[in-house]
Order: C-alpha cells, then structure tokens, then sequence
C-alpha cells in the first residue's frame, strides 16, 4: 500500500490567492529585522559558508569513467564507520580506494642505491 505524501500542491494563482487573504505564515518583521549587522553575523557563523577561493588542487577534469558494479564483503566496523558519515559513503570508500592505489603506484621518493 502507497503511503499517502504530506506534500500540499498549489498552483501560482492560489498562493498568490492565500497570500491577498493573509494566509502567508512568513514572519515578515521578523525577515526584516534581520537586517544589517544581525544578518551579517548570522552568515558569519554559518559553517557551510566557504569564504575565498576553493582549493582546486585536488580537482580532476573530465568526465569520470564508469563503475564497476561489485559485490564485497567489509567488516562491519569498517561499513558503519563509513556509513555514519552519512550519505555518499560508497564513493568516499571508493576515495580511499583511489588514493591508496594512487600512494602505490607513485615510484618510491628516494630509490635505494647499491653502494
């Protein structure tokens, strides 16, 4: 059985209808106070601001290759370590993969000489 969504649609006209008959539920003086100095400190303290230019020395262009779908066993320590750092934990376990593959195939820094 489908689960009924709790999701309300309106149309364009019918907002702007709910709106003439004062059923807007925006707090509009609180909106406009946060103006000026009190909205400049509330983004401030936003974490998820980033401020000043990204970091593109790790960026990679081009179109990434395809998958390979697999099954694998992992501990199940090692899943739910990845898994509570929430969604998109298949792809940063494929990030460690990479760059363990990647630390491997690097030529060693100082080869070792015959003396």
């Amino acid at each position: 059985m489908r689960k009924k969504s709790d999701t309300v649609r309106y149309t364009a006209k019918q907002v702007e209808a709910k709106i003439a008959r004062g059923e807007d539920r925006t707090d509009w003086r609180k909106a406009t106070a946060a103006a000026g100095r009190k909205l400049e400190a509330s983004i401030r303290a936003d974490v998820d601001d980033i401020r000043g230019e990204p970091d593109w020395t790790q960026a990679v262009m081009g179109v990434p290759v395809p998958k390979d779908h697999i099954n694998i066993r992992i501990d199940h320590d090692v899943l739910e370590w990845f898994k509570a750092n929430g969604r998109g934990y298949q792809t940063l376990m494929n990030n460690v993969l990479r760059a363990f593959v990647n630390a491997r195939q690097q030529p060693e820094p100082f080869p070792h000489r015959k003396v």
